[in-house]
């Protein structure tokens, strides 16, 4: 799947979109989220799924990033802030991706697969924005600067309580840039999110 590298984002509080609207329909929403765990349970069972296009809207090319969470506790985080790949492929590619792949985690195993409640975000198109501009629990951010970068997704400055400027440190902190690089040069770019799971579904 050709795509930029994956970003792993920081642990996040399962939230509901519905404060900014919804653009995925119930139906679209669970069959996103079925693609998912099917993804998952089918690398630990041996065997590949048969992904067709189910709508021109799951079609589209998105970024996304899937988290995994086990009785409330973070198990995996991957995600694609633009991807090449139509959504639905995506992810399936990023729960995958989430449940074996990510380095800060020992792979989901097969009791734990079925307890798994997934988390997924579906990223708006990236756009160039000043760090005064951003809305703290609306705007998703990824900081950029000397061929390094770091995202953060909306709800990660809304569960920690941040304002305005921590969340612009804290995201350059993840790019391991100075935390007053957003004012020293640094590209900011901004993105909101859809977000729904198991739990809010």
């Amino acid at each position: 799947m050709p795509m930029s590298p994956p970003l792993h984002n920081s642990q996040s509080a399962v939230t509901s979109s519905e404060a900014s609207g919804q653009e995925f329909s119930s139906e679209e929403r669970g069959l996103l989220l079925r693609v998912a765990h099917d993804s998952i349970v089918s690398v630990l069972e041996g065997r590949t799924i048969s992904l067709d296009p189910p709508t021109p809207h799951l079609s589209e090319l998105r970024g996304t990033f899937t988290s995994l969470y086990l009785r409330g506790e973070l198990r995996g985080c991957v995600g694609y802030v633009v991807s090449t790949s139509p959504l639905y492929q995506t992810v399936a590619e990023t729960a995958r991706a989430a449940a074996f792949e990510d380095n800060r985690f020992p792979s989901v195993t097969r009791d734990e697969a079925s307890h798994l409640e997934i988390e997924l975000s579906i990223l708006s198109a990236l756009e160039l924005i000043d760090g005064d501009a951003i809305e703290v629990g609306r705007h998703g951010l990824l900081v950029s600067q000397h061929g390094r970068r770091g995202l953060l997704l909306p709800q990660v400055a809304v569960e920690h309580q941040w304002d305005r400027n921590t969340f612009l440190e804290q995201t350059c902190r993840k790019a391991h840039l100075p935390p007053d690089a957003w004012q020293k040069g640094a590209i900011l770019q901004a993105f909101t999110a859809e977000i729904f799971s198991d739990k809010t579904f």
